[in-house]
């Protein structure tokens, strides 16, 4: 499956240079993106840069026209973009299929000070948007799932009442759990096809390696100074 995009890539000539000091964690979704990011930011002298955090401040700068998949989230209440929407068609929606945060997660990365490492923990990137903002392929790893420890994270997360109501809103949670876990496997899908295409290292989370040992791997993959 080809992703349809709009060119929301800044296309600046020194980009990949201007951002040579960021290291990306994206991938799929309960892949522990956060959690490595909390140890890595703990033993590490990074900035980190939040990109689900920062996707709630894009919905105030993007516009319709230019960005019409983010556009259609703002001012939603919670579990409507879910309801009476299969799988794919959520997955259809996302803004990150057609590369609409791209341009947003350049000009908030330029913003920040270049004086030291900067780790950016973000779900909504593909390998094709990315590629073209790394001056090496080492700079960026996408994480993917089992299904099984996906399943087990999310059912983990969600098993608060009150955190499922804040996603989902009125949805059955079992419901809204299923179709979520569908859809971020269709996203996973979409890395997997892209990675090779744009010599995108992906690597699998099983549990079986601790967290404390994926930090140490890509401590070393990033060349991460010690605090």
């Amino acid at each position: 499956m080809t992703s349809p995009r709009a060119d929301h890539r800044p296309t600046h000539p020194r980009l990949a240079d201007r951002l040579a000091h960021v290291r990306w964690i994206a991938g799929g979704t309960a892949a522990g993106k956060s959690t490595l990011t909390r140890l890595l930011a703990e033993r590490h002298d990074v900035t980190v840069l939040d990109g689900d955090r920062a996707e709630h401040r894009w919905l105030d700068r993007c516009s319709p026209a230019q960005h019409p998949h983010l556009a259609a989230l703002r001012g939603r209440p919670p579990g409507l973009p879910w309801r009476d929407r299969t799988a794919e068609q959520v997955f259809r929606a996302m803004p990150g299929l057609y590369g609409e945060t791209t341009g947003f997660l350049v000009e908030d990365l330029l913003a920040l000070p270049a004086d030291r490492p900067v780790l950016v923990d973000y779900f909504g990137i593909l390998p094709r948007d990315l590629a073209p903002l790394l001056r090496r392929p080492g700079q960026a790893l996408f994480l993917l799932p089992t299904p099984a420890f996906r399943k087990a994270a999310l059912t983990a997360r969600y098993a608060d009442p009150a955190r499922a109501r804040a996603t989902w809103g009125e949805e059955d949670p079992r419901t809204a759990l299923a179709k979520r876990l569908a859809r971020d496997d269709l996203w996973d899908d979409e890395v997997r096809r892209q990675a090779p295409l744009h010599a995108a290292a992906a690597l699998t989370v099983d549990g079986t390696t601790p967290a404390a040992g994926l930090a140490e791997l890509l401590a070393t993959r990033f060349a991460l100074p010690r605090r």
